[in-house]
């Protein structure tokens, strides 16, 4: 398993040529695509939901990251499963339950990330990691494309190498 995958966002895509727009990135060489879904409350934007997703998936092979930033992920883990996504990240800071929405999601045959916001403590995700396939360390403030990247937060990433060095992951 590659520990390195760059996976473009289709936040910055133009709509209204969405197939055309993961064709390129396809030509590109990229396998993955992160899909990042905004539900108006646990951000304050709205994106799209799982019927964009279930639109896209029979037209490539890319691995779908699907990136909840929704309030309720375990609610809805099963709808994005069956729209196509290969890996679900949700927000440690979500409502539900993490435990519980790791094992939802592992039970429904997905990847599982979990994603930490810029103001929580990087060590609130250790008793999680070596159930995951990726941890998401957000280096700007969920919600918004095109924001400045916040350098402080390479902290994170350097934690989350530290422990993967000491546990072989």
């Amino acid at each position: 398993d590659n520990m390195y995958q760059l996976s473009p966002s289709i936040l910055s895509a133009d709509f209204m040529k969405l197939g055309e727009e993961i064709k390129k990135v396809e030509e590109a060489g990229v396998e993955w695509l992160h899909i990042d879904v905004m539900d108006g409350h646990f951000v304050p934007n709205i994106s799209f939901g799982s019927c964009v997703i279930s639109s896209l998936r029979p037209r490539t092979k890319l691995f779908f990251d699907v990136h909840l930033m929704i309030s309720d992920p375990r609610t809805y883990a099963l709808s994005f499963a069956k729209a196509g996504a290969d890996m679900i990240t949700f927000h440690y800071e979500s409502q539900a339950n993490a435990q519980q929405t790791v094992d939802v999601i592992r039970s429904l045959g997905l990847k599982v990330g979990m994603a930490v916001k810029p103001a929580t403590d990087i060590s609130v995700l250790e008793p999680f990691l070596p159930q995951l396939d990726m941890a998401l360390v957000m280096t700007v403030e969920p919600g918004f494309g095109g924001q400045k990247f916040m350098p402080q937060m390479m902290g994170k990433v350097e934690y989350l190498r530290n422990w993967a060095k000491k546990n072989h992951a």
